[in-house]
């Protein structure tokens, strides 16, 4: 068995003229959580589409657990679980309803109370969806996701419409997964979810992958964006400056600040975060309209809002 769950080179997808993946290049590693991250029109969704097998490539190698996901074998789709960013479940259904008739569907599901658990949607069970507040649905969506049992989950703007405390019950959700043994790719505008969650990431700007790494290596490796440094001086004002390279400027400052007798106050040393890296990179790029729909593509690509 390959070590990869997720294998990409050089994808490519066009409509027409206009080119929404210039040459994608990742790979996701079994068990660990990948953040594909970008602005609205970066080719984010539309690469994860045709992982998913509802967008067809144009060109370029994809192997979705050993799988060509184009193809659309059965054998995937009843390895993978999907989030989408919104559904339409049928508002009668029952909580505990749902989750056995979609798992169902699969050779091997888990058990409907230990997902209801999981997902926090205990005193749901017999709740029907219309009565359902926007976060208890996603945490719904969630568990249709996992009632399958799936090796690869793709969480496509997960916590949307939680309140901080759901969020956070989500991220430890998602870590679980992860100790399971699960591998997750996860598209989010939070960029704290990432940092918070995220293995490794990859920034997709303009088609192509920007940068690629642990969350907390892209600013201090990658160079895109500066280490803060912030001290007050000896007049008692807040002074602010970046470096990339901080070993360098503290030992200017606190030798200099040492030559004149004085103590350097409130020092602090921020390496980049990701947002920080985030921003750089992406500066500029005002969010484009949806790519175009795709005539050739499977039905059920071209609504996102539909379970598929």
């Amino acid at each position: 068995m390959s070590e990869l769950a997720i294998d990409v080179r050089g994808l490519r997808k066009s409509y027409g003229e206009f080119e929404a993946v210039r040459g994608i290049d990742f790979e996701v590693r079994r068990g660990e959580v990948f953040g594909l991250l970008g602005p609205n029109g970066a080719g984010k969704t539309t690469t994860v589409e045709i992982l998913e097998g509802y967008r067809e490539r144009s060109a370029g190698h994809v192997s979705v657990l050993g799988f060509d996901p184009g193809r659309r074998p059965r054998e995937l789709r009843a390895r993978v679980g999907i989030v989408l960013q919104s559904t339409g479940l049928y508002r009668h259904i029952r909580v505990r309803e749902a989750l056995s008739h979609f798992g169902s569907m699969y050779p091997h599901p888990r058990d409907v109370d230990e997902v209801i658990a999981l997902t926090g949607l205990e005193g749901k069970e017999d709740a029907v969806a219309r009565t359902l507040s926007g976060g208890q649905l996603r945490r719904l969506d969630l568990a249709l996701a996992l009632v399958g049992d799936p090796e690869l989950v793709f969480l496509d703007e997960p916590t949307t419409g939680f309140d901080p405390a759901a969020r956070r019950t989500a991220w430890d959700t998602i870590r679980s997964l992860r100790d399971l043994g699960k591998t997750v790719l996860l598209t989010t505008h939070y960029l704290d979810e990432a940092q918070a969650i995220a293995d490794r990431v990859a920034i997709i700007k303009d088609g192509r992958i920007a940068i690629e790494g642990a969350p907390d290596d892209l600013g201090s490796n990658g160079g895109v964006a500066r280490y803060r440094v912030v001290y007050r001086n000896g007049t008692g004002r807040d002074i602010e400056q970046e470096t990339d390279d901080p070993t360098t400027l503290l030992h200017e400052l606190t030798g200099a600040a040492l030559a004149r007798g004085e103590r350097l106050e409130g020092l602090s040393v921020a390496r980049p975060t990701l947002e920080d890296v985030y921003l750089e990179l992406t500066s500029g790029q005002a969010d484009e309209a949806a790519a175009p729909i795709d005539d050739a593509a499977p039905l059920g690509s071209r609504r996102r809002g539909k379970r598929r």
